[in-house]
C-alpha cells in the first residue's frame, strides 16, 4: 500500500490521529497538504491556516488548495464540550461544505474519508432525523438545526458522528461524487489516546469511556487509525465506497452482539 505521486489533504494535522496519518502519509510517499486552527509544531509538507466551523471559512481554505488533489482527510474534529451548535457545524456542516467544495479539485477517481467515531453506533435508531440533517443544503445555521431538532448539549458529539456515517453513504451515491467517480467512506475508531480523550470523558463520561476501553483491552493509539485512513485513500480501496471501517479493536462487534443478543 503506497501513496507515491498522491496528493492528500489532512484536516487536524496539529495533533493525535490527524498529526499521525500526516507523518505515515509523507513517509508512504504523498504529497500532504495539512489544514488546522493552529500551525503544528513540525510542519509536513504543506500547512495551511483554517477554520471550517463557516462557511466563509471553508470557501477561504478551498480558494487556497490546488487542483488534482488524491484524496481528502476529514479528521479535524471536536469533542462536544463547546456545544452541539459549534460541534456540528465543526464535525459535520464545515466537514461536509469542504468535502462538496472540492470536488472539483478532486482528481477523477479520487476519495474522501471521514473520520466518524464508535459513538455514531446508534445511527441506524436515529436514521430519520440523522438523514434529515445530513440532508441540509448548504451550510445551515447550527444554532437553529440544534433548536429545529431538540439537540441538548451532552448529544452534540454523537449526533454529530452519526450524521456523518449517515452522510457517507449518502454522498457516495450522490451524483456529484458518483459522476467523477469519486469514493466515500468513513473510518470510526473507539477510545483513542489523543489530548481529546480527556474532553471525552468530561462528555461522554468516565463509565462509558471505561466500558468501551475494557471490552476490547485497550485503548486505541493513532498508529493504529492512521493506516486505516490511508488504506481507503490508496488504489487498494478503489472498490471500497459508502463503507465504515470500525477501527476499534472489535468495540463495535461486541455493542452489537450485545444490542441484538446474538
Amino acid at each position: 500500500m503506497m501513496l507515491f505521486g498522491k496528493t492528500i489533504v489532512i484536516t487536524g494535522v496539529s495533533s493525535g490521529i490527524g498529526r499521525r496519518t500526516a507523518e505515515l502519509a509523507a513517509q508512504m510517499g504523498a504529497e500532504v497538504i495539512g489544514i488546522d486552527l493552529v500551525k503544528p509544531e513540525q510542519v509536513i509538507g504543506r500547512f495551511i491556516e483554517a477554520d471550517i466551523s463557516s462557511q466563509e471559512g471553508v470557501d477561504q481554505l478551498i480558494l487556497q488548495l490546488p487542483a488534482d488533489l488524491d484524496a481528502l482527510c476529514n479528521i479535524a474534529g471536536v469533542s462536544g464540550q463547546s456545544g452541539a451548535a459549534k460541534t456540528l457545524a465543526i464535525n459535520f456542516f464545515g466537514l461536509k461544505a469542504l468535502s462538496e467544495g472540492l470536488i472539483s479539485k478532486l482528481r477523477t477517481g479520487g476519495c474522501i474519508v471521514n473520520v466518524a467515531s464508535i459513538a455514531g453506533f446508534g445511527w441506524r435508531e436515529s436514521s430519520q432525523g440523522a438523514s434529515a440533517i445530513a440532508k441540509l443544503s448548504g451550510f445551515p445555521d447550527a444554532h437553529q438545526v440544534v433548536k429545529d431538532f431538540n439537540i441538548p448539549n451532552e448529544a452534540g458529539y454523537p449526533i454529530s458522528k452519526e450524521v456523518l456515517l449517515v452522510w457517507t453513504m449518502l454522498a457516495c451515491q450522490q451524483e456529484s461524487f458518483r459522476s467523477r467517480h469519486i469514493r466515500v467512506n468513513a473510518v470510526s475508531p473507539g477510545p483513542v489516546e489523543t489530548p481529546i480523550l480527556t474532553q471525552f470523558r468530561q462528555v461522554l463520561g468516565d463509565e462509558r469511556v471505561n466500558s468501551d476501553v475494557e471490552r476490547v483491552g485497550r485503548a486505541g493509539k493513532v498508529g493504529d487509525i492512521a493506516p486505516a485512513i490511508l488504506f481507503l485513500c490508496s488504489d487498494a480501496a478503489r472498490w471500497i465506497n459508502g463503507n465504515n471501517l470500525a477501527t476499534d479493536g472489535g468495540l463495535e462487534a461486541s455493542l452489537t452482539i450485545e444490542q441484538f443478543n446474538l
